[in-house]
C-alpha cells in the first residue's frame, strides 16, 4: 500500500497523522506504537503542541520496516536499532536507537520500569519465524500472518512448517491466554484463523492415487480443537492422499454412519482433551464391517492427540505427531483392511 496516499486521504489539516490513525493503516495496536516509541524511540518527528503525536511520512515508513522486522523474527531492540541505523539521529523529539549494553538496557523502558509481564510472547530457542508470527498475532497484523504462513511454508514444506512454526506459536499464544483470563484470546482466535486458512490452502501435487487408502479424519465428540487434525488433511492432500476431513465436534452417530457409507481403510479420532476421549466411540467404529459374507472390511482406527494419554483403547494406535501419522495413512492400502479382518481369528 501506498504510504503518501494514505496520508494524502487521512491527514489532519495541521500535517500528520494521530496514533489511532496509524494504529488502524498498520494494523497495530496503538500501545505498541506508544511502547516503541518510549522503549526505542521509534517515535514521531513532532508534536502538536508540543504533547499530541503526529506521524509524518517518514516516520511511518519507519514503522512499516519496524512491522517487516519484528515480524521476520528480529527481537524489537534489535529491529529498532536496524530501523534507526538508516534514519537522522537528531530528530525533532531528541530521540535516536538506545544504545545496548552488557546488561540489555536498550530492552528497557526509558523510565527505568522493567517490561510488563503482558509484553512480547515468550518463545524461547524456536525458529525465527515462529517468534515473528506470534509477534504479528500480538500485534493483530493480518497481512503479516499471511505472508509469514505463505513463506515458511515454501520453505520448509507443511509438515515442518507445522511442527517448528505454526503449533508452537499457537501453544505459546494458547497459554498466554490461560494465564492472562481474557486477554490475548482475539490473538489466539486470529492466529488459529488465519493458520485454518493457510492450511486449507495447500494444493495437491497431482491427482489423487486411486490405490491409496481412504483416511477419514474428524474430532471426538464436543472436542473443538481442530487444528492438528487440519494439518493432518492438509498434509495427506499435498500428498495426492485421499482424505475426507469432518473437523470439529462429530456426532458420534454421525461418524459412524461416514465410516458405512465411505467404507474407508482409516479413521482418525482427534481429542485435545481427557474429557472428549471417547474409548467406548473407538470400540464401535472399530467393530463396524462392510462388504459380503467371506470379505468384509474394517476400518484401522487410530486415535491422535494429548486427550488420549493414559485412556488409550486396547489395540487401538496412538498417532504420536504428524510425521507418525502421514507414515501410517500413507502405506496403508484398502486390500490390508480386508486382510486384516479376514485374518483375525473370530473373523
Amino acid at each position: 500500500m501506498d504510504v503518501s496516499v494514505d496520508l494524502a486521504s487521512c491527514a489532519p489539516a495541521e500535517g500528520g497523522l494521530t496514533t489511532g490513525a496509524v494504529a488502524r493503516l498498520l494494523g497495530v495496536a496503538p500501545t505498541t506504537l506508544r511502547s516503541w516509541d518510549r522503549r526505542y524511540g521509534i517515535g514521531p518527528a513532532a508534536r502538536q503542541d508540543g504533547r499530541h503525536r503526529r506521524w509524518t511520512e517518514a516516520d511511518i515508513a519507519a514503522l512499516r520496516n519496524m512491522c517487516a522486522l519484528t515480524s521476520a523474527g528480529l527481537p524489537p531492540a534489535e529491529a529498532a536499532r536496524t530501523v534507526l541505523a538508516g534514519a537522522p539521529r537528531d530528530r525533532a523529539t531528541g530521540t535516536g536507537a538506545p544504545e545496548a549494553d552488557a546488561s540489555g538496557a536498550a530492552d528497557r523502558p526509558r523510565s527505568g520500569r522493567a517490561p510488563r509481564a503482558a509484553g512480547p510472547l515468550p518463545l524461547g530457542r524456536a525458529r525465527r519465524e515462529c517468534r515473528g508470527l506470534a509477534r504479528a498475532a500480538i500485534r493483530l497484523d493480518a497481512p503479516a500472518i499471511d505472508e509469514l504462513l505463505t513463506t515458511v511454508l515454501d520453505r520448509y514444506g507443511l509438515p515442518a512448517a507445522w511442527d517448528e512454526v505454526m503449533m508452537p506459536a499457537l501453544h505459546v499464544v494458547g497459554r498466554k491466554w490461560e494465564t492472562a483470563g481474557e486477554r490475548y484470546i482475539e490473538v489466539e482466535h486470529l492466529l488459529s484463523w488465519h493458520v485454518s486458512g493457510a492450511l486449507r490452502g495447500v494444493s495437491a501435487e497431482r491427482s489423487p492415487d486411486p490405490d491409496a487408502g481412504l483416511a477419514l479424519l474428524a474430532c471426538a465428540p464436543g472436542e473443538t480443537h481442530s487444528l492438528a487434525l487440519e494439518a493432518l488433511a492438509a498434509t495427506l492432500v499435498q500428498q495426492s492422499l485421499p482424505v475426507r476431513m469432518f473437523g470439529a465436534a462429530v456426532p458420534a452417530t454421525a461418524l459412524e454412519d461416514a465410516v458405512r457409507r465411505t467404507g474407508p481403510a482409516a479413521v482418525v479420532i482427534w481429542a485435545q482433551s481427557r474429557a472428549t476421549a471417547s474409548g467406548s466411540l473407538v470400540a464401535r467404529l472399530d467393530g463396524i464391517e462392510w462388504g459380503v459374507r467371506g470379505a468384509r472390511r474394517s476400518p484401522l482406527v487410530c486415535v491422535a492427540g494429548p486427550g488420549w494419554a493414559g485412556r488409550l483403547p486396547t489395540g487401538i494406535r496412538h498417532l504420536s505427531g504428524l510425521a507418525d501419522a502421514v507414515d501410517t495413512l500413507a502405506t496403508l492400502q484398502p486390500e490390508q483392511v480386508a486382510r486384516r479382518r479376514t485374518s483375525s481369528p473370530d473373523a
